[in-house]
């Protein structure tokens, strides 16, 4: 009878520490999130290039250490909000059908990407805007961004049913498609928001399509 107990009461242990591990994780992000809207506030008011991480810090009601342990830098606490961005675009191309072309089916990832433009335009508009008007946000942003197109290129390659080395053109392929998106981005943001996002991204695939 100890053998079993032992092990089923290890068992609740296993089951306890994850349980423990998750809250942790969940009551992170909400700090994080927090963080990162006082950020956005302070960034709007004040201007992200005359805004300390110490002014942060104190907007926020938290040490500067602990700021910096939710976020390694400025441009972080604004542009966290994108770091599963990439994966989530590939894994939307991975699961698009394996009959469907490379350029169709990186266009119905992309619209992971532009899920929150549509659900809340306002918030979208100006983060979009404080980005592009902040040279270091920016940069960052297409550092960022530099870093998605290798998992959009081997997410075409693995959704085939017969998987082929991965190429220059599979690479430019993906890239071309972020360039594509960041330009409807631009336009989208030069129309206030009026204009439709996804008509934007479409005609921009289209000017690239095969004839």
């Amino acid at each position: 009878m100890l053998g079993p107990r032992s092990e089923y009461g290890m068992g609740v242990r296993v089951d306890v520490a994850a349980g423990r591990a998750k809250t942790r994780d969940i009551a992170r992000a909400a700090v994080r999130a927090e963080l990162a809207q006082v950020a956005l506030g302070l960034f709007l008011r004040e201007g992200f290039d005359k805004v300390t991480l110490d002014d942060l810090a104190a907007a926020a009601g938290v040490s500067r250490s602990t700021f910096l342990r939710y976020f390694g830098s400025k441009e972080e606490a604004v542009l966290s909000v994108f770091d599963a961005q990439g994966e989530q675009v590939a894994d939307a191309v991975r699961a698009r059908p394996a009959d469907e072309d490379d350029w169709t089916a990186l266009r119905h990832g992309l619209d992971v990407a532009i899920e929150h433009y549509r659900q809340d335009p306002a918030r979208a508009l100006t983060m979009t805007r404080l980005v592009l008007d902040t040279p270091a946000l920016c940069a960052r942003q297409l550092e960022k961004q530099r870093g998605w197109w290798p998992a959009l290129a081997n997410a075409l390659v693995e959704r085939t049913d017969s998987p082929q080395p991965l190429t220059p053109a599979i690479s430019v392929k993906a890239a071309a498609a972020l360039d594509c998106l960041n330009i409807a981005l631009d336009h989208w943001t030069a129309s206030d928001g009026r204009l439709d996002l996804v008509d934007l991204l479409d005609q921009a695939f289209a000017a690239l399509s095969s004839r």
